[in-house]
């Protein structure tokens, strides 16, 4: 699959090693899924439940990853069962991961009444006050919430903050620099110390710490978007024209660099990035929860990102982390209400879009994702990732002859110089879905220009070289071509049925048994390739395992228009005539779902 991941931009670009997530942080994110069936439990539902019987949906909610439900049915075995200490802490965990944090604050305090060591229930309660601008107890709850090297790291950075909060930025500056710990910490304690320092009028100072952080990481998008700020109140716009350019040449368009850019170039004095020490709070949050969201730590990650948001509710790189979580766990129904809440002012608005779009999509609400998919296109016709996003959900839809339509607005907007090394898969897309709509001589010319870009492309390979034989036309060339697209992935079962099925074809049963027996080997439960192999079995004489496998595709729900096709051959197997007029293939070998 080819497709631009928008929300890479929110994850810091360097590696942490050994994240050691605590284990008490159960694996539970909200999710309600595409359809309706999946409704959050009413006040009725709750009202009707014993505390086994909602500790038992509790626990079934918990392993769906649904935090949502989790947190309501725990709270609803709390209410009858109060100092069950299980139930409590539970429905802590569950509160906390749904975002719910002012139902998580009211539970920690009542955990700390009973445990004062509860580490998560300290760091809420300290974030609580930090929220609040009680600073002093913040940093005493904070403080005791350390147990490891991210917990240490985060603790510390917060206490930061709220030392800030109170007045003493000295103070705050030196803390941070006390911390020693991994070699991923001096990036996040020079950045913020720095922003720290820069909020106290201190500018020299932040100035040599943010060029610290970016000498030891230019590819992390804060470090960068902040020194280069800087530089424009400091120095001068070319030093932080120059810094914005270096980042776009690593990850290239992302909206903050090209609008930070589009503003030192005009002159502008652009402002810190934090203003507040709950902004800067949420900050150290975000930082930390995006990076543990791509290394393994997404329960820990949860918890950061929901506080940062506590905190600071419009923070556009958190939500776009939170929804990227949601999305690593496939919850899209999660993660859409999630880009959901993007302000509408935001330079990221857009990506949300696109990405709300494709979660929508995942979720069966395709209309909805075709339609803003269109409004973000209407209100820039050249914005080619959401023509492919818009492409790539109508061929998955089958809408084959609007998706051909669209493509082609995706050629017409590529760059002329023909650099882009990724326009092979536009022209190889409009060819599927120009094939799907019967207009064969458009895609196989498009089909030819993708195998110009890429002469090896085994899709693009095993798509035309199989086309060609299922219409009994360049069969040398077309098998040729078939066995070089499985020579690359042999053990990619679409292709091997692409080559089973050619065989058949062109006549030669036992070559097509053999492959297809392999095809479906590595691809059991797909009904196309159990059809295929029903065939070759039929012809070669094995009837009874033919209409095994026939029966077996039609239990796999094959394309409608397949299923009466089947179901024949179950009656009456194949006629004597067929060997040339086999069944059409439904190309789901590569023909976009999923593409």
């Amino acid at each position: 699959m080819i497709s631009t991941r928008f929300n890479r931009w929110t994850i810091a670009a360097f590696t942490v090693a050994a994240l050691a997530v605590p284990g008490s942080l159960l694996a539970q994110t909200p999710e309600h899924t595409g359809d309706n069936s999946a409704q959050f439990p009413s006040k009725i539902d709750l009202k009707g439940l014993t505390t086994s019987g909602s500790y038992l949906a509790a626990r079934h909610a918990s392993v769906e990853r649904d935090s949502n439900s989790a947190a309501a049915f725990y709270r609803s075995a709390l209410r009858t069962d109060p100092k069950n200490n299980e139930l409590l802490d539970r429905a802590f965990i569950s509160s906390l991961a749904d975002g719910d944090i002012d139902e998580a604050v009211k539970l920690a305090d009542r955990i700390l009444t009973l445990d004062k060591s509860n580490r998560v229930a300290r760091l809420v309660v300290g974030v609580r006050d930090l929220k609040l601008k009680k600073y002093s107890t913040a940093q005493l709850n904070i403080n005791q919430s350390i147990r490891g090297p991210i917990t240490d790291l985060v603790a510390t950075l917060l206490s930061g903050w709220a030392s800030y909060g109170a007045g003493d930025a000295k103070a705050a500056v030196a803390n941070i620099d006390k911390l020693t710990g991994p070699e991923w910490y001096p990036i996040f304690k020079d950045l913020h110390a720095g922003m720290i320092l820069e909020l106290s009028g201190k500018e020299k100072d932040a100035g040599t710490r943010f060029e610290r952080a970016y000498k030891l990481d230019d590819s992390m998008l804060r470090v960068s978007d902040e020194y280069a700020r800087w530089l424009t109140r400091n120095k001068d716009a070319a030093a932080a024209t120059g810094v914005y350019e270096a980042f776009d040449k690593k990850l290239p368009r992302h909206p903050l660099v090209l609008e930070g850019m589009r503003e030192a170039k005009a002159g502008k004095k652009l402002p810190p990035l934090i203003d507040t020490a709950q902004a800067g709070a949420a900050e150290a949050l975000y930082g930390i929860g995006a990076t543990l969201t791509r290394r393994g730590g997404e329960d820990l990650a949860l918890v950061y990102l929901q506080l940062a948001l506590y905190l600071q509710p419009n923070h556009s790189l958190a939500l776009l982390s939170l929804a990227d979580l949601y999305e690593s766990v496939k919850k899209p129904a999660m993660a859409i209400k999630v880009y959901e809440r993007m302000p509408a002012n935001s330079p990221l608005k857009r990506n949300a879009q696109i990405q709300l779009a494709t979660n929508l999509d995942a979720a069966d609400r395709s209309d909805e994702a075709i339609k803003i998919l269109k409004e973000v296109t209407t209100e820039d016709s050249k914005d080619i990732e959401a023509i492919m996003a818009l492409g790539n959900i109508e061929r998955g839809r089958k809408k084959f002859a609007d998706c051909a339509t669209t493509y082609s607005r995706a050629i017409d907007v590529m760059p002329a110089s023909g650099g882009d090394k990724n326009a092979w898969v536009t022209y190889y897309y409009r060819g599927i879905c120009e094939e799907r709509s019967k207009q064969w001589s458009k895609a196989e010319a498009d089909m030819r220009k993708a195998l110009d870009m890429q002469p090896e492309q085994p899709h693009v390979l095993n798509y035309l070289g199989y086309s060609w034989i299922d219409q009994g036309i360049n069969l040398d060339e077309g098998m040729k071509m078939i066995k070089r697209a499985v020579d690359q992935r042999p053990d990619d079962g679409y292709i091997v049925d692409s080559l089973g099925w050619a065989y058949y074809r062109i006549g030669n049963y036992e070559d097509a048994v053999k492959n297809l027996e392999r095809a479906i080997d590595l691809k059991p439960e797909d009904p196309t390739i159990n059809d295929h192999l029903g065939d070759a079995y039929w012809r070669i004489g094995r009837t009874l395992e033919a209409k095994f496998q026939w029966a077996h595709a039609r239990d796999l729900k094959p394309e409608p228009e397949e299923l009466p096709k089947i179901e024949a051959k179950i009656e009456n197997g194949l006629p004597e005539d067929t060997s040339s007029s086999a069944a059409s293939a439904d190309k789901k070998k590569e023909d976009g779902k999923g593409g």
